[in-house]
């Protein structure tokens, strides 16, 4: 078996304060938020340098993600009962007889079915394999996004980007 790499990026400012609210089954719950916090680990073979990832374009790419998403109220754009519109000045999202405003400047809308910290380690994880293709014009093979909703709660989502 070949040797196989990874890298790890843990910092205590890869976290984010942000509020939203999920559904599971017909229930919606009450608008909250968190304070997340964010670990990614890159894997591949290693680079001409010796590394998977420069440690540098990895951190930015990471510390500029969680900073895209830190107080603002995140909303998903793809549920099946939950409909945003936007406008420039506010979005509206609703769900059944509830109905929410908010200043457009405020909210964060996310391609995902439900902003569960499983659906946001995945929205960070594409996000990041875009910026370190943008940065160093290469990728790793495969990324791991752990997003911790509440000390010990972790979710975590594994892209496979070697195929893409």
């Amino acid at each position: 078996m070949a040797d196989q790499y990874h890298v790890r990026m843990s910092k205590d400012y890869l976290v984010f304060s942000a509020g939203h609210f999920i559904t599971y089954g017909d229930q919606c719950e009450r608008l909250h938020g968190h304070n997340y916090r964010v670990t990614a680990e890159a894997h591949g073979p290693l680079n001409d340098d010796q590394y998977v990832v420069d440690f540098i374009a990895f951190r930015d790419a990471l510390k500029e993600i969680v900073d895209e998403l830190d107080h603002h109220m995140l909303l998903p754009t793809r549920h099946p009962q939950i409909r945003v519109t936007a406008d420039e000045r506010e979005v509206q999202a609703t769900y059944g007889d509830r109905r929410w405003i908010f200043p457009r400047c405020d909210c964060v809308l996310l391609d995902v079915a439900n902003t569960t910290s499983e659906m946001l380690a995945r929205h960070i994880g594409l996000r990041l394999a875009e910026s370190l293709q943008a940065r160093t014009s290469t990728k790793p093979e495969r990324l791991r996004v752990e997003v911790d909703e509440c000390f010990g709660n972790v979710a975590a989502c594994e892209l496979d980007l070697s195929k893409q």
